[in-house]
């Protein structure tokens, strides 16, 4: 049902063997929605759907206590965000405040209300989706909540070819996306045993020392003003070892390393203004790093 976009769907893949939230950026009309509709298909778990607007309230996203008057007492009524896979659309739509109920979920995995904390249940994975051009009636994300985002991906235009398939299934009457069509693979046992194996990737010290040389030196950068946190080296490693394993080997990369970089780093890492007025990106600082920094044999 995607045409192309096979990079883009190995990170998806990635993202949740590793067990991070993906934050999809694209303009209207690429496929983010469908593709995080469909990946959430594929897997035997609950899913919800969250439409971020500007009059949204927290208690929208995760819940509100009502009153009981046959109990006499408060009751918790649980919000969509109480889900296994929650795609959240246009996230940047919200204002700060219902931005921020996603702070303690999304990193601890718990919904405290009341007085009380409510674990979600496992897995637990936020597919976001925004659109970077559109500045009327959008808020920036906090940098501690892009921060809790394993990677951001930029969902771009398809090739001529793509484009073609994809006006002649439209033409031939496949235009119409029946998402019942697709049967989930996999269960929550089955992704808890998958992650499980991913853990035990063999990593040499190398390897972690090269993470961890990338990372700090995004630190230490003439063009960033604010580099990327540990967090950042913890998601390149996961990441990293849960590409492996998609990629059938048992043992991690330098290149597996290379490859997740500017999926890690683009959106934990801020430049300076001279650097932006120049035209510059985050992506052009991530390669500029990893040409610096030498690889491991």
């Amino acid at each position: 049902m995607i045409v192309g976009q096979a990079e883009l769907l190995e990170l998806l893949l990635t993202a949740i063997l590793a067990d991070g939230h993906v934050l999809l950026e694209g303009v209207p009309g690429v496929a983010k929605t469908l593709m995080a509709k469909l990946l959430a298909r594929t897997l035997e778990v609950p899913f919800s759907r969250i439409q971020f607007t500007p009059d949204l309230m927290p208690s929208d996203v995760l819940g509100t206590s009502v009153f009981r008057q046959n109990k006499a007492d408060f009751e918790f009524r649980r919000g969509p965000i109480f889900a296994s896979v929650v795609l959240i659309d246009e996230i940047n739509r919200a204002p700060a405040k219902t931005q921020s109920a996603l702070f303690e979920v999304m990193e601890e995995r718990t919904v405290t209300q009341d007085g009380t904390t409510y674990p979600m249940t496992e897995p637990f994975l936020v597919l976001a989706t925004q659109n970077p051009i559109e500045q009327e009636g959008t808020y920036r994300l906090p940098e501690a909540q892009l921060d809790r985002f394993l990677f951001k991906l930029h969902v771009g235009y398809p090739t001529l070819a793509e484009e073609v398939q994809i006006l002649t299934g439209h033409h031939a009457g496949l235009g119409s996306t029946n998402l019942e069509a697709v049967r989930p693979i996999l269960s929550a046992t089955d992704l808890a045993a998958l992650r499980q194996q991913v853990s035990q990737q063999r990593v040499e010290a190398n390897i972690l020392e090269y993470i961890a040389k990338l990372v700090g030196q995004t630190r230490a950068h003439k063009s960033l003003y604010l580099g990327a946190s540990p967090r950042a080296s913890l998601a390149l490693l996961n990441g990293a070892k849960a590409l492996a394993a998609l990629r059938g080997r048992d043992f991690v990369t330098p290149e597996d390393v290379q490859f997740l970089a500017p999926s890690v780093l683009r959106h934990r890492i801020m430049l300076t203004p001279e650097r932006e007025m120049e035209g510059g990106t985050p992506d052009d600082v991530v390669k500029q790093i990893m040409q610096q920094i030498e690889v491991p044999r």
